[in-house]
């Protein structure tokens, strides 16, 4: 810590972008991957194959809230109002949906 932080309050925020940070736990965790993230990965999937739209927040919404839930619990963090901002879940879904629709769409699922 530097001593200028002592003079101003520090913000209860994260130091880094939290978003990008779940994102990446998501990916890396391997029972949420394995048991969260993958298959709705694969819904969507079939969902592209059968060209029916796909739409982020039904893809990925519940997923998305699972993945913060188990973030703040696994990282001690306490509750997930003192973590994310209100906006935090939508950014979280259009990354991931953006991200997985790009490798969905070049067959790497």
């Amino acid at each position: 810590m530097r001593i200028d932080e002592f003079a101003q309050p520090m913000d209860d925020r994260l130091p880094f972008d939290v978003v990008d940070d779940i994102a990446i736990f998501m990916r890396n965790d391997p029972m949420f991957y394995r048991k969260q993230l993958f298959p709705a990965i694969m819904r969507m999937k079939d969902r592209h194959d059968a060209g029916k739209s796909c739409v982020a927040e039904e893809c990925l919404g519940e997923v998305c809230g699972r993945a913060m839930e188990s973030y703040c619990k696994k990282f001690d963090l306490g509750s997930m109002k003192n973590v994310f901002k209100d906006e935090d879940k939508g950014l979280l879904i259009n990354k991931v949906f953006g991200e997985e629709m790009t490798q969905i769409r070049n067959g790497a699922y």
